[in-house]
């Protein structure tokens, strides 16, 4: 967040980007919130008024906002250079300007109030569903309407509404199973109560996945303030029909079995000055130099690989993975496949590193180092990103350019890289009393594979597992021999470590003395012993004495307890052992140098089988 030349003032969430010579200021905020616009107009201006500018045919209208029919929307300040915007809808996308003196009709005529305007956009918050490598699951991704102007300082995630976790990245850092009853939502942090409607995954399959928002914009077919249920192609396909008469037909197409009109498919063209939508079954010439490809309507992020109308002979990329999670320090190839016509060669095949959830690109240039292209097999462009880091995550493109050729304008994804590192989480606290239940979990900021393989330490040793670890490890029953600094790793990359700390079951009590409670202690204290030595003093002597061999008994014991104490090991190597959940609680034991065997009960979730992967694409 940051505030741009022209002084946008932040109220909620709101990303500015300063304008240039003879355009306006973008002002991006959220819906439902509030903004402050700030005139830049000289501070010695009297009589600053606030207008609305809309077109009519060539012509700027003014509205003055005093004046407007929803005026209670408005707030203007006493000194008139602030105006202040509540409660804003997704429809947004006024223009505002501020001037001392009554704005020019034209927009070429020099105008006060152009050279201060402010296009506003208001953008709301959607949680994304897309299919998993995994056939039966799916993964969550938190996203805008609109790209902003900067990242967000973190995303916070919620279950049933309430907050489950938050992290930087906008990508849900587990997959997800079909279950009706589970709601998913997502926010901003620092704007908490503007969060995008609840999602529940109802089914998922090889072929479909069935969603259902509370709301919001995926519902806007029916209303956005009502609920709706859509079930998506896990897979998009466009199908090209055999040349006749030099044409050939494109068709969008999948395994899914659609039976409502929820969901339909959008076929594109590539041009060089971008995409275009075409009618789907039409004829297309198959010497065009364009590429096709199909979308699911409203849902960009499903889409098909790019098609040839002859086959091979046209300009097309494609993506062999759309989303990957790369651990920290590990390294990662993002490949594409592209064709080009014959008689036309590319001068340059470049990539593009697109910022997460804004349109701010850069060129990446290859070096011996942390960036390597791989261009040695036919019509494949590989980018090899070594030593990952948390900046290198975003959204990556391959374009190809020739003299005649400019790049396509950027308006479908292209590879969403995310970087993540590993972290021991440790619930419900890192701080804990004996008998509770501990569940740890090596968290990531996106999901990596089920297959990934985990290993364990506890104080840099590692747990001997007999069954295959995995990113979560409970203990049943926590006891003192389970403190220690737990940590986790994937193959050569290992997470810092979290200490558990277990308090014994019994704590001391405080006691706050008063002088006259202190007072009476000591005169127990005197009382006490004198009434016990007068006792024995007096008693008669034939009295039984079972008294005695208890207090003696009671000696004897605190003797013997000590001494066990005592001839405990300082320290002993632990073993772990383990038994799969769908037969018995798993067991999690220690083997102790004395007489009994004490078993403390440990178990771990199995998420899937061992693997050599570090990062997981979807």
């Amino acid at each position: 967040m940051f505030l741009s030349a022209a002084g946008c003032l932040l109220m909620v969430y709101i990303l500015c980007i300063s304008g240039v010579e003879g355009k306006p200021n973008s002002v991006f905020a959220l819906k439902g919130s509030s903004v402050n616009l700030s005139c830049s107009a000289p501070h010695s201006a009297a009589n600053i008024k606030w207008y609305i500018v809309s077109k009519s045919g060539a012509e700027n209208v003014y509205h003055d906002v005093s004046a407007h029919k929803n005026h209670e929307r408005f707030i203007i300040s006493e000194d008139n250079f602030t105006l202040t915007i509540r409660d804003l809808p997704e429809c947004e996308r006024n223009l505002y300007c501020c001037s001392e003196t009554v704005p020019k009709m034209r927009p070429d005529e020099t105008d006060s109030c152009q050279q201060n305007s402010i296009q506003l956009r208001v953008i709301d918050l959607q949680v994304k569903v897309f299919p998993a490598s995994e056939r039966q699951k799916v993964t969550l991704m938190c996203s805008s309407s609109c790209s902003l102007t900067e990242s967000p300082a973190a995303f916070i995630w919620y279950q049933n509404g309430e907050f489950l976790y938050e992290d930087w990245s906008p990508w849900y850092q587990e997959l997800v199973n079909s279950d009706q009853a589970v709601r998913y939502s997502c926010a901003i942090k620092g704007y908490e109560d503007l969060r995008a409607p609840d999602v529940s995954v109802d089914s998922v399959s090889g072929s479909c996945f069935s969603v259902t928002y509370a709301g919001g914009r995926m519902c806007s077919y029916k209303s956005e303030k009502q609920s709706c249920s859509i079930t998506f192609p896990a897979e998009v396909r466009i199908e090209r029909t055999e040349p006749h008469n030099s044409h050939s037909k494109m068709t969008c197409s999948s395994s899914c079995s659609l039976t409502d009109n929820k969901t339909s498919f959008q076929l594109y063209k590539n041009t060089e000055s971008g995409e275009q939508k075409v009618n789907q079954n039409s004829l297309v010439l198959i010497s065009s130099p364009e590429s096709f490809f199909c979308t699911v309507k409203d849902h960009h992020d499903l889409l098909s690989n790019e098609v040839c109308a002859d086959g091979s002979d046209c300009w097309s990329v494609s993506y062999d993975s759309r989303r990957i999670c790369g651990l920290k320090g590990s390294s990662v190839n993002i490949s594409s496949k592209y064709s080009h016509p014959e008689y036309q060669q590319p001068q340059t095949k470049r990539w593009y590193k697109v910022k997460i959830n804004t349109k701010l690109e850069e060129e990446l240039m290859e070096n011996k180092g942390d960036v390597n292209y791989q261009d040695d097999m036919r019509n494949q462009h590989i980018l090899r990103l070594n030593n990952l880091e948390e900046k290198n995550s975003g959204e990556y493109e391959f374009r190809m350019k020739t003299e005649q050729r400019k790049r396509k304008a950027i308006q479908f994804p292209g590879v969403t890289l995310i970087v993540t590192d590993l972290l021991v989480d440790v619930r419900p606290a890192a701080e804990v009393t004996e008998g509770q239940r501990v569940t740890l979990t090596c968290s990531t900021s996106c999901p990596l594979s089920e297959n990934t393989n985990y290993i364990w330490y506890l104080n840099s040793r590692p747990l001997s597992l007999t069954t295959t670890p995995n990113k979560h490890l409970i203990i049943d029953a926590v006891s003192s021999q389970d403190e220690g600094n737990y940590s986790c790793a994937v193959e050569t990359i290992s997470s810092a470590g979290k200490t558990l700390t277990v308090l014994r079951g019994r704590t001391a009590t405080t006691v706050n003395w008063t002088p006259a409670a202190a007072g009476l202690s000591v005169f127990l204290l005197v009382l006490v012993p004198l009434a016990v030595f007068l006792h024995r003093k007096f008693k008669p002597s034939h009295q039984s004495s079972k008294s005695e061999p208890v207090n003696n008994m009671d000696e004897i014991n605190t003797g013997r307890m000590y001494e066990e104490i005592a001839a405990q090991p300082a320290e002993q190597e632990l073993h772990y052992s383990q038994i799969p959940l769908d037969k018995i609680n798993p067991i999690y034991s220690s083997f102790q140098h004395h007489e009994e065997q004490e078993h403390v009960s440990y178990s771990v979730v199995k998420t899937g089988t061992s693997t050599n992967s570090d990062s997981t694409r979807v």
